[in-house]
């Protein structure tokens, strides 16, 4: 009673918000209220056969995935688009860590991703890494492998080059961009294995199909994708 009754008043004095619409949260609410958990645009492309997700064309041709996954649909000055910000620019890495555990309940339930060896998630360089203090893309991994009951690995995957940001890029320059930046730092640790490559947005695929390159061509058997949101 008395740390009920301590909560409370911290609540009252501190109030936690919804990460997605900054409502404050209700006892038992944790990062996102259930209104938004109600009102997220969720895909359920995991529930598709995989000739019928509409994102698996975005890589036909280009690099040979299993599947390819986003949680939630990515609308501008949405829920989404909030919560995303909250993730990459607010230092609210535990949004993150929950979307992932969300989503992994979900696949998990399903029985999508069964054979799932390893989640790796796409890097970060590490002068933005030191810049922004973390990873957004290591939150979504921890969260999704928690569920999942896998393992994850933050080291298995580097970026080597500084490459500029890939908003208001087109296809091919987001490519060019990211081409050769990605390197398998453990390779041992992708052989044989299938590897859910993870990452904040899915918009035109380049940066995921760079990371899904180099993890085949070290010897990963095969190759899934799963992002918080898809544009």
């Amino acid at each position: 009673m008395l740390r009920t009754a301590l909560s409370d008043f911290i609540a009252l004095i501190f109030p936690r918000t919804c990460l997605a619409c900054e409502q404050a949260l209700s006892r038992g609410e944790q990062h996102i209220c259930t209104t938004c958990r109600t009102a997220l645009p969720y895909t359920d492309y995991h529930l598709l056969a995989p000739a019928e997700n509409p994102l698996a064309p975005r890589f036909w041709g280009r690099v040979p995935v299993e599947q390819v996954l986003s949680y939630l649909r990515f609308l501008r000055r949405g829920r989404v688009q909030h919560l995303l910000h909250q993730l990459k620019y607010r230092g609210q890495s535990e949004v993150g860590v929950a979307l992932g555990k969300m989503y992994g309940q979900e696949l998990a339930s399903s029985g999508n991703l069964a054979d799932i060896d390893l989640v790796v998630p796409v890097p970060l360089h590490r002068r933005k890494l030191a810049k922004r203090g973390y990873n957004q893309a290591d939150a979504f991994a921890e969260g999704l492998a928690a569920s999942l009951q896998v393992p994850w690995s933050a080291q298995a995957l580097r970026r080597n080059s500084y490459t500029s940001t890939q908003t208001k890029k087109n296809r091919a320059e987001r490519w060019e961009n990211v081409a050769n930046v990605f390197e398998v730092t453990e390779p041992a640790a992708v052989t044989g294995k299938h590897v859910l490559v993870v990452d904040d947005v899915l918009t035109t695929g380049a940066t995921l199909e760079a990371c899904a390159q180099q993890l085949l061509q070290a010897g990963a058997a095969r190759v899934s994708i799963a992002t918080i949101a898809c544009a």
